[in-house]
């Protein structure tokens, strides 16, 4: 005798589907929380790395500074001529080949802390259009 259903006569089938509502209502709960909590986490901070003294001998170099008015100064450290010239961006080529005698000469950018990381970046890409191999970043010593 065929299995047979007592109310209708027919067969039950098997229901193979998920019901993914509770899911999406579960993730919906966890969106808002994220949502919520998200702005009260403390933001992030850098710390610039600082560096100990070193016993080695000072080279020379050509300093490019940079100022928190976005205002340019070049100067040749440990090179002989520690005269310090105020330059714009479009003067910075032509003040940087007066200043830097030898090719191999390496530069070294110092930004105000300040300074947008914008500016920086900019100056380091006109010094690498000049032709500058050697290009450092200034840092403070413990």
């Amino acid at each position: 005798m065929p299995a047979v259903s007592s109310r209708s006569g027919r067969r039950r089938r098997l229901v193979n589907e998920i019901n993914v509502v509770p899911y999406i209502d579960v993730m919906l709960v966890l969106l808002v929380i994220f949502m919520v909590t998200a702005p009260m986490q403390p933001p992030g901070t850098i710390d610039l790395p600082k560096v100990g003294k070193s016993d080695t001998r000072r080279d020379a170099y050509v300093e490019v500074q940079v100022r928190p008015n976005g205002e340019l100064r070049i100067r040749g450290v440990n090179s002989g001529d520690p005269t310090e010239r105020r330059v714009t961006r479009a003067e910075l080529a032509s003040a940087l080949r007066q200043v830097r005698t030898d090719p191999k000469l390496p530069v070294v950018i110092s930004g105000d802390k300040s300074v947008r990381y914008e500016d920086v970046t900019s100056v380091m890409d006109e010094l690498q259009r000049q032709g500058v191999e050697r290009i450092g970043l200034m840092v403070k010593q413990n």
